[in-house]
């Protein structure tokens, strides 16, 4: 192989190993990330975890006895592209509660006081009456785990955003051998052809 072309090989991978490395780097880094939580859950969780709030307040509220319709209302009001897929009257954090379930999550509207919760796979969001954001929580395992297996919180690049980190990852494992072995290449033919039987050793020099 000419020098030139050796050299523009050489820079072909010293651009691609650069470039991959800068793709791969968010999911190797949440990888990690991820992988130390699956091992240290309390530890991490303890370091992160989200603020707990005091719900005894809302037992003190007036009483406001909301109606379906006007839960109804509250539930239409989150997701409004999105039908609602089930309805249901149950108990949520002892409040007598109406429970809309759409694709997204579900809104939870309490009977008594009128205070809400709007529940995602990652999140839980407190609202007062008026729709005042009371409070806000993460789930931090659910984040956890989704990150690990998908890479990305949600689903709306579908798997091609999965096949081109899968792909640069695989550019970045092979130019990173080309750049190590390249440069040896010349060193391990001559150690190879030093091993060779009937390879004549280099002469030996005598002092005078």
């Amino acid at each position: 192989m000419k020098q030139a072309t050796k050299a523009k090989i050489q820079k072909f991978f010293r651009v691609t190993h650069g470039w991959s490395g800068i793709i791969v780097f968010p999911w190797i880094f949440i990888i990690g990330l991820t992988g130390l939580y699956l091992n240290h859950k309390s530890l991490v969780l303890d370091w992160i975890g989200s603020a707990s709030y005091d719900e005894s307040q809302f037992e003190n509220w007036p009483t406001l006895d909301v109606t379906l319709p006007e839960a109804l209302i509250i539930a239409q009001q989150y997701w409004p592209e999105q039908d609602i897929n089930s309805l249901k009257e149950d108990s949520y954090h002892d409040f007598e509660s109406f429970v809309f379930k759409k694709d997204s999550g579900r809104i939870i509207v309490t009977k008594t006081t009128g205070h809400y919760y709007v529940k995602s796979n990652f999140t839980r969001r407190t609202f007062a009456p008026d729709g005042t954001q009371l409070h806000r929580k993460i789930y931090w395992k659910a984040v956890f785990k989704w990150l690990h297996v998908r890479g990305w919180l949600g689903t709306t690049f579908g798997t091609w955003l999965a096949d081109i980190t899968a792909g640069a990852m695989v550019f970045f494992s092979l130019s990173g051998l080309w750049l190590f072995f390249a440069p040896r290449i010349k060193k391990i033919k001559r150690s190879v052809a030093k091993l060779k039987p009937g390879t004549k050793a280099p002469a030996m020099r005598q002092d005078p």
